[in-house]
């Protein structure tokens, strides 16, 4: 019988296209597994957007591979209702839930956390749950900037826990294919890569600073960005596209294909030089005139857009960068 602490440490974590057994363990291994002392508890920290993927992947891993998804955490306190719901639907347990992530962390038995924050949070949160001794999934970008990423894997290291970053395009079977081909001299040397995401999106639009939703703690979840006033087009979702908080589609998109382009080089080094030139184009500058506004279409991050609107959007919404 695997103990459950030595059953993670020879396990791969991963979600949202979610693989556990990446070392080689598969469904039959995992079926002869019971009982408590072998089951992998995970808290998910997160659960808008990416998090409602998570949750629905770390669910169907319940019987096969013996993960049960214990807690819930997020700083908005409305989603607990209904995400709860689809757990229990799903595993028939209710999970706790907690919007406070040191709380999670200081459950003794939680062995791992998935972690779908705003990437201002990513680093901080994956180094605190490695000193509680937890194993991290963490959602891409693996950090907010390059610093914080080195903080992550030397605090990985210390603590002696796994950290794995989610590229979902390692699990597919298609691109690993490609990549085998190409790194097998399928069409011959390989001296260039390019990435490329022509993903257009309408402006975002913008708003008055305003008192943030009753239920949702602000303070924590603006953590260890520079204190401001809550505004709605900076929160859920549309944090991506503020320099505090996230990385525009560079950061967002961009961790897709920049994996696929260096894994398919097969070069395992950093770049000697970077060049990148972008800015914001196609948004008015002005705002609307009356009885000319674009009206909202909700799209995904249940956020309305507005098509060429004025937005308060800081990342660049077109972009180019090369790395040699």
């Amino acid at each position: 019988m695997t103990k459950r602490r030595e059953f993670i440490k020879t396990t791969a974590l991963g979600t949202a296209g979610i693989t556990i057994g990446g070392l080689g363990l598969d469904a039959r291994t995992y079926s002869g597994i019971r009982g408590a002392n072998d089951r992998i508890n995970l808290a998910l920290i997160g659960i808008r957007n990416q998090g409602a993927v998570h949750i629905d992947e770390w669910c169907a891993l319940r019987k096969s591979h013996n993960v049960e998804l214990t807690t819930l955490c997020d700083t908005d306190e409305r989603l607990f209702g209904p995400k709860s719901k689809t757990v229990s639907e799903k595993t028939g347990r209710k999970p706790k839930t907690e919007w406070d992530l040191l709380r999670v962390l200081e459950d003794p038995d939680t062995d791992a956390v998935a972690i779908v924050t705003p990437n201002h949070w990513h680093a901080l949160a994956t180094i605190w749950a490695c000193q509680a001794g937890k194993h991290v999934y963490i959602e891409k970008p693996a950090s907010h900037n390059i610093f914080e990423g080195r903080k992550m894997m030397e605090a990985a290291g210390k603590y002696k826990v796994f950290v794995q970053v989610g590229h979902n395009n390692r699990s597919s079977k298609n691109v690993t294919e490609a990549i085998e081909f190409l790194h097998g001299g399928g069409i011959g040397e390989v001296y260039m890569a390019r990435g490329l995401c022509f993903k257009a999106r309408d402006s975002y639009g913008w708003a008055k600073d305003s008192a943030p939703p009753p239920a949702f703690h602000y303070e924590r979840w603006l953590g260890p960005a520079k204190w401001r006033p809550y505004n709605e087009k900076r929160s859920h979702y549309s944090w991506h596209w503020y320099w505090d908080t996230g990385n525009g589609d560079t950061g967002n998109q961009g961790p897709h294909q920049f994996d696929i382009a260096r894994w398919g080089l097969n070069k395992y080094e950093h770049p000697v030089s970077v060049f990148s030139t972008g800015g914001i184009y196609g948004f008015r500058k002005d705002e609307s005139a009356p009885g000319t506004e674009v009206r909202g279409t909700m799209v995904y991050g249940d956020v309305e857009t507005y098509g060429d609107s004025k937005t308060s959007q800081e990342t660049p919404n077109i972009q180019t960068s090369s790395f040699m």
